[in-house]
């Protein structure tokens, strides 16, 4: 096991730059993610890490080794690929013993290896068959396990549940998580699944266009977003952006005012008429009691009540801002429904979570109140966030 660290490391494909600045270092035997949306830059990060991209500039330390000029074979690390790499014309057991037998290890070793291993993964009831013979999980956990009956230095993970089925992926998600309690390797996970990165990452690295944006604890980063592109992309449904005016110590949301809190006025000192983004998250937001507007059924007097916004008063959540919207998607989830509203005469979509009781139809129009005390103030030009202060 050891500690993963980069120092500035750069890549560039002719005259286009892959990644740049990228610095952070892993701590041994922790569980990082590397998440962003497609051509972020991840899997190039990856790659550079175990030694099939060179870093055009920078410095790479597996433990304290200088790895840089040191060939992939040589950087004691193992990787996992999205479209499980096996050998189809081996068993589950020769595919997991391959890399041990390249490195002429004692058969007897080899042997107590891939069993140990394959009960780890439960698949010892399938180490005579062939991966043609297998499902898509088990392929990938025979994947895993030739990864793991190396015990290298360092893990590194790119993108290995995105072919398998969303019940499988949690499953194998919640697999992954206890084999590296167990294991206590240095891992390096990459994918483009915020929910992979939330529930597996120590710490979790947000890239776009080849740049870090934040690095942090999953709960950090999801309650103090660095800019808007993380605010967004971390969180399911994701955050809220409301473009609006400042107007006389208020925010204006499509002819909505939206008194601008204590908190929040002692921070910000915005010129009349700047434009700024607003972030809120669905569950921050609430419905009046009761709901009105049936728009698409006016006559009809089913209760329909939302996430109490009275009882959020009574907790002391009292600054309130309200959003009058028409309801464009319903997608019922079980426990809860995820709403789909429209600002009235505006393209600006908010995504509100009600009760999975509560029945509602496109057309209808909601009253909303928003908890003004979570409300995120982002730049229009940079997405930098102005609120709450970078240094909270």
């Amino acid at each position: 096991m050891a500690k993963v660290r980069l120092e500035d490391i750069k890549r560039r494909f002719n005259n286009v730059t892959a990644i740049e600045d990228i610095t952070f270092e892993i701590p041994d035997g922790e569980f990082w993610v590397l998440v962003g949306p497609s051509g972020c830059g991840k899997s190039t990060i990856l790659r550079t890490i175990a030694g099939l991209e060179t870093a055009t500039s920078g410095k790479l330390f597996i433990g304290e080794q200088l790895v840089n000029n040191v060939p992939a074979r040589q950087r004691d690390v193992a990787m996992v690929f999205q479209n499980y790499a096996l050998y189809p014309h081996m068993t589950v057991a020769q595919n997991i013993a391959f890399g041990l037998q390249m490195r002429k290890v004692d058969q007897r070793i080899i042997q107590e290896r891939v069993m140990s291993v394959a009960r780890s993964l439960s698949l010892e009831h399938l180490l005579d068959r062939k991966p043609k013979q297998l499902s898509g999980g088990q392929q990938q956990r025979v994947a895993l396990g030739r990864a793991i009956a190396r015990e290298p230095q360092v893990f590194l993970l790119d993108e290995p549940l995105s072919n398998l089925d969303a019940q499988l992926r949690d499953d194998t998600r919640a697999e992954l998580k206890q084999l590296h309690h167990q294991l206590g390797i240095t891992t390096i996970y990459v994918t483009h699944d915020q929910v992979e990165a939330m529930t597996l990452a120590d710490k979790i690295v947000v890239l776009n266009r080849g740049r870090i944006q934040q690095i942090g604890d999953p709960q950090s980063i999801y309650a103090r977003p660095a800019n808007e592109m993380v605010a967004t992309f971390l969180g399911s449904p994701p955050m809220n952006i409301l473009p609006a005016i400042y107007r006389n110590n208020a925010f204006d949301v499509n002819g909505h005012l939206l008194a601008i809190p204590p908190n929040v006025a002692q921070y910000l000192h915005l010129p009349q008429g700047q434009s700024v983004d607003l972030g809120i998250r669905p569950e921050n937001i609430y419905l009046n009691e009761p709901p009105f507007g049936f728009a698409s059924s006016p006559s009809r007097q089913e209760p329909r009540r939302g996430l109490d916004s009275q009882r959020h008063r009574e907790q002391g959540e009292e600054e309130l801002g309200e959003l009058v919207v028409d309801v464009k998607v319903v997608e019922p989830l079980g426990r809860e429904t995820l709403i789909r509203a429209g600002l009235p005469g505006s393209s600006v979509l908010v995504n509100v979570q009600v009760g999975g009781d509560v029945r509602l139809r496109p057309g209808d129009r909601l009253s909303l109140q928003l908890d003004l005390n979570h409300l995120f103030v982002f730049d229009t030009v940079t997405g930098d966030r102005l609120y709450p202060p970078m240094n909270n």
